[in-house]
C-alpha cells in the first residue's frame, strides 16, 4: 500500500492558525457510513447525531509545557521537545539541528539547570539531569508545543486552548494536544450526559508515535514510535458493559481509539498501564470502537491512515475534498468530523 496514496493538496489558508473565539464553535461534517451521506452542522449539535445508549471515550492526558529552550555549551541555541521521562533523571526528547546534538554535550536552561546528552537514539536524544524533574521544571523553562504548522509562537491562551476541559493534571505527558478534544465544553459535556450519554476516560500520553508523518515509500514499513497508556479499572469496565450489551462505544480522538485498540484482548478491554506502537491503517479490523469523533489530519500522517481505516479510503477522501470546497478549518485548532 503507497503512502501517497493518503496525500492531498490542502490550501494553506485553510490551516487553522488560531482557535475559535470561544471554545466549541468549530463546524462538524457528520459522515454516515451505512448510507455514505454526509452532514454540515456544528459541534454544539453532537448531541443529535449520537444514540442515547453511546459510550463516549475520551483522552484526558494533559499537554505539559515540553518545549523548552537550552543554551549549549558552544553557546548555540537548541530547542528540546520533551516526549516521556525514562526516570527521575533521564527524559527522553526531540532536539532541533538534531546530529550536533551529541552524547557528552551539555545545556543550560533558563533557570539555570543543566543537563547533559547520554544516549543518542534515531529520532531523539537521551537527556540526563543532576536532579530530579518535575513539572515545576517545565514551567519554569517551558512553552506550550504548538505543532510546526502552526506559525506563529504560543502565546498565554495556548495554555488554556490547546488544552481539554477535562485535561487530568495528574495525568501531565503528553508533547501535542489530543485534539478532537479541544471542541468540548463543559456545558457540551453537561448536554451530553443530560441525553443519557455515558463518558469514559483513557491516558495515551500523545508522543512521536501519533504525530510523525509517514515518510516510507509503502505504508506497511512505517514503524511508530512508543507511547504509555493506561485504562482505569472503572473505563475497563465501562467498555466492557457496553460490548455486552450491543452499545456504541464512540473514542474521540485517534489517541483514544489507539489506547482502546490497543488494551483490546479481542473479548475484554483490559484495565492498567502499557506502552503501544500500534500502527493502524486500512486492513486494520476494529474491536472496540464503533463510531469515531476526530479532527482533519494531515496529509501522509498515521492518523489519517487509522481515519481511512475506520471509514474506508475512498469515504475519507470524500470527506476532505467536501471539507476543502467547503473551506473547513483543518488540523489542531480546525474543525471535526464525525464518522457514524
Amino acid at each position: 500500500m503507497r503512502t501517497d496514496s493518503f496525500y492531498f493538496d490542502l490550501p494553506k489558508e485553510l490551516i487553522a492558525q488560531t482557535p475559535t473565539e470561544r471554545r466549541g464553535e468549530s463546524r462538524l461534517l457528520v459522515y454516515n457510513r451505512a448510507d455514505g451521506s454526509m452532514t454540515d452542522t456544528t459541534v454544539s449539535r453532537l448531541a443529535d447525531f449520537l444514540p442515547s445508549d453511546t459510550l463516549l471515550v475520551f483522552n484526558n492526558s494533559r499537554v505539559r509545557k515540553a518545549r523548552v529552550y537550552a543554551e549549549s555549551e558552544t553557546g548555540a541555541r537548541v530547542e528540546f521537545l520533551f516526549l516521556r521521562r525514562i526516570d527521575d533523571f533521564h527524559w527522553e526528547a526531540v532536539a532541533s539541528k538534531l546530529k550536533k546534538q551529541v552524547v557528552g554535550k551539555s545545556y543550560r536552561f533558563s533557570d539555570g539547570s543543566t543537563a547533559v546528552i547520554t544516549q543518542e537514539l534515531d529520532r531523539t536524544r537521551i537527556l540526563e539531569f543532576p536532579f530530579p524533574v518535575r513539572e515545576p521544571f517545565f514551567e519554569a523553562n517551558g512553552t506550550i508545543p504548538l505543532p510546526p504548522y502552526i506559525k506563529r509562537r504560543a502565546v498565554e491562551s495556548d495554555s488554556d486552548r490547546y488544552q481539554t476541559v477535562y485535561a487530568d493534571f495528574a495525568k501531565t505527558g503528553s508533547a501535542a494536544a489530543p485534539t478532537a478534544g479541544l471542541h468540548f465544553t463543559p456545558d457540551l459535556l453537561n448536554e451530553l450526559r443530560g441525553k443519557g450519554i455515558e463518558t469514559a476516560f483513557v491516558t495515551l500520553h500523545v508522543g512521536l508515535g501519533t504525530f510523525l508523518p509517514v515518510t516510507v515509500e509503502n505504508v506497511e514499513d512505517h514503524k511508530m514510535h512508543t507511547e504509555d497508556y493506561e485504562v482505569s479499572a472503572e473505563t475497563a469496565a465501562a467498555v466492557n458493559r457496553a460490548k455486552a450489551e450491543g452499545r456504541p462505544v464512540t473514542a474521540v480522538g485517534t489517541t483514544s481509539v489507539r489506547t482502546l485498540e490497543s488494551a483490546w484482548n479481542g473479548e475484554k478491554l483490559r484495565n492498567g498501564y502499557g506502552k503501544t506502537d500500534i500502527f493502524i491503517y486500512p486492513g486494520y479490523r476494529f474491536g472496540v470502537v464503533d463510531k469515531l469523533f476526530t479532527n482533519f489530519h494531515t496529509p501522509d500522517s498515521s492518523l489519517i491512515l487509522l481515519v481511512s481505516a475506520f471509514a474506508g479510503t475512498e469515504a475519507v477522501r470524500e470527506c476532505y475534498r467536501h471539507a476543502i470546497a467547503g473551506q473547513y478549518r483543518f488540523f489542531s485548532y480546525g474543525d471535526a468530523t464525525l464518522f457514524l
